[in-house]
């Protein structure tokens, strides 16, 4: 096994390419770094938010950073290099790509740093737990809703966050594996990817749009990939387009208040980053954890928006 000095000395020239180190741990202190897929979104603040919340309670220090954007597979991977050889207690780590990093993480097992995923897991039985939403499951419950609002029968499209994450293949793959199973009158004419940057998914559904003016529903499986569903169908004047969402932004929630998009999904991202590091501080100590800790979700729409269940898990 490797000490926590080999892992330093082996992780260095990953730290040369520009990934900044934080300070190192100090005597006596119980040090967690959390690295996430992105900060742009108000989901990522969201989940720092609940992981500053345990953080204070339980008296550790944490990290929070994730790389400009969803498509930095390598600078998110240089960022858990940099945290690693800082000598941290446990990591808690989101992939953006579910195998990129499992050589790194190994080492970080192998180091005896406890790795704890979180929002997206990755392909190994390396961490000791992830905290997530059950995304298949709320995948598929955006398309019986989708289903429901266009009477059984139509054309839709899906504008995915990416195709690397778990949680992309996940809310993507329990989308399409409902409609298909349970909605023969729905066809699925395009599934295309807009790395969850807004700008570039408007683009994305513009195209879509385009090339079926027919199209009955848009589902949008993340904060960027959803607005950008928004943008496309109000620049474009189409009508009659039934929009279901992922996550709980302000920019969401205005438009479902406006009547634009007809409802979504929302995460508990405080949760999340809650649980996140209060499962790196069990693992520290030695405890037992199951391998998914579920931190649930919810369909909102104007029905239910303001329900205090509801608002206690939107983040604008």
């Amino acid at each position: 096994m490797l000490s926590r000095r080999t892992l330093v000395g082996a992780l260095s020239a990953t730290l040369a390419l520009g990934a900044a180190p934080t300070v190192f741990a100090q005597d006596g202190e119980t040090y967690i770094p959390l690295i996430s897929k992105g900060f742009q979104h108000q989901f990522w603040q969201a989940v720092k938010q609940g992981a500053d919340q345990a953080a204070e309670e339980f008296g550790v220090r944490i990290t929070f950073e994730g790389p400009d954007n969803e498509t930095m597979v390598d600078r998110q991977i240089d960022m858990l290099a940099a945290a690693l050889a800082n000598n941290p207690a446990a990591i808690g780590f989101a992939a953006l790509d579910s195998q990129a990093a499992i050589p790194l993480l190994k080492q970080a097992a192998d180091a005896g740093i406890p790795v704890i995923a979180f929002d997206s897991g990755v392909d190994s039985d390396i961490p000791a737990s992830t905290a997530t939403t059950d995304n298949v499951a709320a995948a598929s419950l955006a398309a019986d809703k989708m289903a429901e609002l266009i009477g059984g029968a139509g054309k839709v499209a899906v504008i995915a966050h990416d195709q690397t994450s778990r949680t992309g293949i996940d809310r993507r793959d329990g989308f399409l594996n409902q409609i298909a199973a349970a909605y023969p009158d729905i066809e699925v004419v395009s599934v295309q990817y807009g790395a969850g940057d807004q700008l570039q998914s408007t683009e994305v559904a513009k195209a879509i749009l385009t090339a079926n003016p027919d199209l009955n529903g848009m589902f949008g499986t993340n904060e960027g990939s959803a607005i950008g569903v928004v943008n496309a169908v109000r620049e474009m004047g189409s009508e009659g387009i039934t929009i279901i969402g992922y996550d709980s932004g302000k920019a969401q929630t205005d438009a479902i208040r406006d009547g634009l998009m007809a409802g979504a999904i929302t995460q508990n991202p405080v949760g999340i980053g809650y649980e996140t590091v209060k499962a790196a501080i069990a693992a520290i100590n030695g405890e037992e954890l199951p391998a998914i800790i579920d931190t649930g979700f919810y369909y909102y729409d104007q029905s239910n928006i303001d329900d205090d269940e509801i608002q206690a898990v939107l983040y604008d």
